[in-house]
């Protein structure tokens, strides 16, 4: 079957994989082609504007809605537990690369959940998970009714075979599934990575304001993928995370079977090196807004319930300016990962594959080592590369897993310590 994608950022996309199977003119025809089924996905309410509606029509072989019921999943009990709910320090945390993340377990049974706020059920908040997949998903897909999945490959790439067309995707660039939307993940050899893991609104491209009409991540470089489709007769496992807990049933065919399909609610992938990174060219810092590829608004003007920041290579030219993440304090809190390189504020102790996570209000900024030279620095333009942090922001306070919290490493050691007392006249 042929594979391929179609470009642009919330376009309505019509696609198939069999010629014909796509009405013309009308979303539910009596009798649709070839037998299929034809069948809504909405990810938004139905009376959302129509610049935030999102919804596809499928054409599938079998409905989605036969099957048996559900039961109780417990192969993956570090996926989605509940957060630790006594009082919560406001420190900062940091986790190295876990080293005790499963071994030998596909996508689903690999991951680990970090860290969360608020409840699915509240339609608001993040989660950020790691996973660890050493095997393919066999004979088993996964949906994810509580938000919908930002993957950021940190080590080997993700053959993603969903609903509505696969995709691969490598470090260095990101897949995200919309809620609902049942899929497996391929991988050869061992994979590591990050899930960003959104309840609120669908992600979308951040306003421009004042940047005008292009940069930051562009519409044109997000790839959808073309229908595609599998007919497989046997058993497979659907494995569903529904208010945080995950359940199991057994169909007797591969639901991955939508032959055709229209609409603006699909999977899609972004090559992060395509991001147009903006930053001063006199003085001073813009605000690290400025690195969004993608945000969650919450119900309050200009405060994002979920943000993708990331922090690529990109020219230092400030003059007269400490070039590095200043020191600060917000109302947003931070969870970073690192996919390779090294972060210029963090020159210690932060390696990829690693956490960070620093609440809100939650003083942080740069370490003594990298303050130090900085400070001392030879103000020429500098080019930072072989670097790709990100950060997951959101306006909620993150709260670590039980698992999370018994790993994690204060950022208070020989790093964080001995910065020098300003001296006054």
């Amino acid at each position: 079957m042929t594979t391929g994608f179609m470009t642009g950022f919330g376009g309505h996309f019509e696609t198939e994989a069999v010629k014909g199977a796509l009405p013309k003119g009308r979303n539910s025809p009596q009798r649709p082609a070839y037998g299929l089924y034809a069948e809504q996905l909405s990810g938004t309410s139905f009376t959302s504007p129509r610049h935030e509606n999102r919804r596809s029509w499928l054409y599938r072989m079998r409905p989605t809605a036969d099957h048996r019921p559900f039961v109780a999943y417990d192969g993956a009990p570090l996926f989605a537990p509940g957060t630790v709910k006594e009082p919560l320090a406001p420190n900062r945390l940091r986790w190295g690369p876990p080293k005790e993340l499963p071994e030998g377990k596909d996508f689903v049974d690999g991951m680990v959940t970090m860290l969360a706020n608020r409840s699915p059920e509240d339609l608001e908040g993040v989660a950020v998970h790691l996973y660890r997949a050493a095997k393919t998903m066999e004979g088993r897909v996964f949906i994810d009714s509580d938000g919908e999945l930002l993957m950021i490959p940190q080590q080997g790439e993700l053959r993603i075979f969903t609903e509505l067309g696969r995709m691969d995707v490598a470090p260095g660039s990101i897949g995200v599934v919309p809620r609902g939307v049942r899929f497996r993940v391929e991988v050869d050899g061992e994979s590591r990575g990050y899930v960003a893991e959104n309840h609120g609104l669908p992600l979308r491209l951040p306003e421009l304001g004042p940047i005008g009409s292009n940069g930051l991540a562009n519409p044109r470089d997000f790839e959808t993928p073309i229908a595609w489709f599998e007919d497989k007769d046997g058993p497979m496992e659907v494995i569903q995370k529904s208010l945080g807990s995950l359940w199991t049933t057994t169909l007797d065919h591969s639901p991955l079977d939508v032959v055709a399909w229209h609409g603006n609610y699909a999977p899609y992938r972004y090559d992060l090196s395509h991001f147009n990174t903006i930053g001063t060219i006199s003085f001073d810092h813009p605000d690290p807004s400025i690195f969004t590829v993608l945000t969650s608004p919450s119900n309050i003007a200009g405060r994002a319930n979920a943000d993708f920041v990331i922090f690529p290579p990109r020219w230092m030219v400030g003059e007269d300016t400490f070039r590095p993440p200043w020191f600060h304090r917000n109302v947003m809190s931070e969870a970073m990962g690192l996919i390779h390189g090294a972060y210029d504020a963090k020159a210690e102790g932060f390696a990829p594959g690693g956490l960070s996570l620093h609440n809100l209000m939650s003083g942080h900024g740069p370490d003594v080592e990298s303050w130090r030279k900085a400070s001392e620095a030879e103000l020429k333009p500098v080019k930072i590369e072989g670097t790709m942090a990100f950060m997951v922001e959101t306006c909620w306070p993150y709260r670590p897993t039980a698992w999370a919290l018994e790993r994690a490493q204060h950022d208070y050691d020989q790093a964080w310590a001995g910065f020098p007392k300003a001296k006054l006249p």
